[in-house]
């Protein structure tokens, strides 16, 4: 059977799991779109949409450098057997080119600089994660971010 060169019904592009906690406790400064090395079931449960971001974070291990994903829970597929489940918090590796691999990699050695996970969506129907290097807001920076936040939506609503 020949495969249809219809749109996917994903939704190409958009975000199917976004981490809305990192662009407020991190200012994110340099972004990068890259592949993750997943299995069959993986793939089943993030179609449906079964992931969270919120404790993940990214990290560059080895010599030379790959990019690791750790803390991302996707969970198990509900009507998959038994022995084809996968550990829903295991590490994944992040597919990407290499120099921009060494480039997040040296990024991340500063300090209070780290890999954050943004989110994931599908493109051309593979799943892609949007990672982000970010430094760590202090409180009141979150707080300028509340008030702008309020503001614009005081704006809006015509008070």
């Amino acid at each position: 059977m020949a495969k249809s060169n219809k749109k996917s019904s994903e939704g190409d592009g958009e975000p199917l799991i976004r981490n809305r906690r990192a662009r407020f406790d991190y200012l994110i400064t340099d972004t990068l779109e890259c592949g993750m090395r997943l299995t069959g079931t993986e793939v089943k449960s993030l179609r449906k949409g079964l992931a969270s971001l919120q404790e993940g974070f990214v990290r560059a291990d080895g010599d030379p450098p790959q990019l690791h994903l750790y803390g991302v829970h996707i969970a198990e597929y509900p009507n998959a057997a038994p022995a084809f489940q996968h550990n829903p918090i295991r590490t994944r590796k992040l597919l990407a080119h290499k120099r921009e691999i060494r480039k997040f990699a040296r990024a991340s050695l500063a300090k209070g600089v780290t890999i954050v996970p943004l989110e994931i969506h599908w493109l051309n129907g593979r799943a892609k994660l949007l990672i982000g290097l970010g430094t760590g807001k202090k409180n009141y920076d979150k707080r300028q971010a509340l008030k702008a936040k309020a503001h614009r939506r005081d704006i809006q609503q015509g008070h």
